[in-house]
């Protein structure tokens, strides 16, 4: 066994895995966690990260460095995603990390983040779904997919996620039609140009990463409460998923708030993940329909780009 840490570091949240990782690539959790930092806050308008937004992610740094060190993980990789990649501060960003964890952070690109979000979720799924798996990663400002059956064959990632479309779209609460469809162009056009990247057609499992498609789960399970053990791995009716989106899309703040599995840090943004996991299953089904296949459920995984981190950490 070796004990590692992951962290990865998006535009909403950031998250910590300290696993001990066995000879055969197989995590056991030793504690897993989350913060609502929104790294990403304005980046996608002002192309810089703002100082509060900053100075949260810094001190959540400097939290779970305490951490690592209280369980004794043996290596650490930090992973910074979209927001960082996308500000022209970035560079204050890696050297106040680095000074809080003492391991440089790496901005990883795209594709780096499809591979590394597909290594995660198919680490869980080999066996229990056919192949090939279409695994999209819907993030604050990033979307992530990319096809494979044990290893990716076609990967892309969009500039759409549930912050940066918030920002840019749905300022009304809850949002008019007319953002709602301004919102839905952008993740449209986004999957016009995936597609020539990714055949989706060639979808058999269709799998749903993150915190957006996540709580879209619960919302579908009508869960009391935000129960991991029965969202992971939960096989749902396309249309059921569907459904939930639509519904989260058009609530307003004050009842999502009131939801039981809805974490406070996402009451202003699911609706956007909500959107861009709708058009995702509409442009997939429909993609999977005219190559001849049926797509008929989808299957929601806790396990993604932060699994897929840690096991990177126990191969260096």
């Amino acid at each position: 066994m070796t004990r590692v840490a992951g962290i990865d570091c998006g535009t909403n949240t950031i998250r910590l895995l300290v696993a001990d990782v066995d000879d055969a690539g197989r995590l056991t959790d030793v504690d897993r966690r989350m913060a609502v930092v929104r790294l990403g806050q304005g980046v996608d308008r002002t192309g810089r990260i703002a100082p509060e937004a900053m100075e949260r992610t810094l001190e959540a740094a400097r939290r779970y460095a305490q951490v690592c060190a209280e369980l004794g993980a043996e290596r650490i990789r930090f992973v910074a995603t979209s927001a960082s990649r996308d500000a022209e501060n970035r560079q204050e960003f890696v050297d106040g990390v680095r000074a809080a964890l003492g391991v440089e952070p790496e901005v990883i690109g795209g594709q780096e983040e499809a591979r590394l979000s597909f290594r995660g979720a198919t680490s869980v799924l080999a066996g229990r779904h056919p192949g090939p798996f279409l695994v999209v990663d819907i993030g604050g400002g990033s979307t992530e997919l990319v096809l494979g059956t044990t290893s990716p064959v076609a990967a892309v990632s969009m500039d759409v996620g549930c912050v940066r479309l918030t920002e840019r779209h749905l300022h009304d609460d809850p949002p008019t039609p007319e953002q709602i469809a301004a919102a839905s162009a952008d993740v449209v056009a986004g999957l016009r140009a995936a597609a020539a990247v990714v055949p989706f057609g060639r979808t058999a499992t269709l799998v749903g990463l993150a915190g957006s498609v996540t709580t879209v789960t619960a919302h579908a399970l009508d869960l009391d409460e935000y129960d991991p053990e029965l969202i992971d791995g939960a096989v749902l009716k396309a249309d059921q998923v569907l459904a939930s989106c639509r519904a989260l899309l058009t609530m307003t703040h004050k009842r999502r708030a009131r939801l039981p599995f809805m974490h406070p840090g996402r009451v202003d943004v699911i609706g956007a993940g909500a959107l861009i996991w709708s058009d995702v299953i509409a442009r997939v089904r429909a993609d999977v329909g005219a190559a001849g296949g049926h797509l008929r459920t989808v299957v929601t995984s806790e396990h993604d780009i932060l699994d897929g981190i840690t096991l990177s950490a126990a191969g260096r």
